[in-house]
């Protein structure tokens, strides 16, 4: 499959969750200045409300764990601005440090605002941007989600599990001109790796900027393949990552069996 999507023009409407931290005001600024109009959702807060104003932003509050936010936010979108052409499903948070191996609550609370957020964001999202002719869902998972870090479980099932949702929604997105897509950052200079930064710091380890990885996002909009993982990596760039097959079924006379269209992931496909 290849997009058709129509990259950021003047007069598009996008949503970026979690769009005050540092991925979503570097987002927004690029978006600006292609002349997008941006709502950045995030947690109630007077500093997520003055970087909002700061970028020349409308804030909008949201607790993405919350469905019927998430679909009353969207309905305000469309009845403000009359369009939304992207999503940016961009909230997300680690786990804070444990010594617990598995300390469930705190595994249950990842997943809930990294995995289901995306999963209630796209529904939420879906059927205003088939309403504005088609466009995009950009989520951001992580290298993590491909490479699962052993520190962090919560973590790495979240962005697994995010990468896997866009890979099997992307189809049935892509037949209403829709192309959903996920980026996967390595590490980046954000409030994320706070509690490990001095790590990185001394071992001379490279991290990424949060405009390199912002620029992904805005590639993705109108260039992503439906189904797609771009991982981004400091001195390499944004490249597609290619998934592996699994070996194929065999038919009672040993020939390969053929998967039912329907059932076909984007990259059979």
């Amino acid at each position: 499959m290849t997009s058709t999507t129509p990259a950021p023009r003047p007069g598009s409407v996008a949503l970026i969750t979690g769009g005050t931290g540092g991925f979503g005001r570097a987002l927004a600024t690029k978006l600006r200045e292609r002349e997008v109009t941006v709502v950045l959702a995030d947690l109630d807060s007077e500093r997520n409300r003055q970087v909002a104003a700061d970028l020349g932003c409308e804030f909008a509050v949201l607790d993405v764990t919350d469905r019927a936010a998430n679909e009353a936010l969207v309905a305000r979108i469309e009845g403000d601005h009359g369009r939304l052409d992207a999503a940016y499903l961009n909230a997300g948070i680690s786990a804070a440090k444990s010594d617990d191996v598995l300390d469930l609550d705190e595994f249950m609370r990842v997943v809930d605002i990294d995995l289901f957020g995306v999963v209630y964001g796209v529904a939420a999202a879906r059927p205003a941007i088939k309403r504005a002719g088609g466009g995009a869902i950009v989520v951001t998972a992580s290298l993590a989600g491909l490479s699962p870090m052993a520190g962090d479980p919560g973590y790495s099932v979240a962005k697994g599990g995010a990468i896997a949702f866009v890979r099997s929604m992307a189809p049935r997105l892509a037949a209403e001109g829709t192309t959903i897509s996920a980026i996967c950052p390595g590490f980046a200079d954000t409030a994320i790796i706070d509690r490990i930064r001095d790590q990185f710091t001394a071992a001379g380890f490279p991290v990424l900027t949060a405009e390199e990885v912002a620029d992904a996002m805005v590639m993705a909009w109108g260039q992503a393949e439906p189904g797609a993982a771009y991982v981004i990596q400091p001195g390499v760039g944004t490249v597609p990552y290619k998934f592996k097959g699994v070996p194929s079924a065999k038919t009672a006379s040993g020939e390969t069996a053929v998967v039912p269209e329907a059932l076909r992931p984007p990259s059979m496909r």
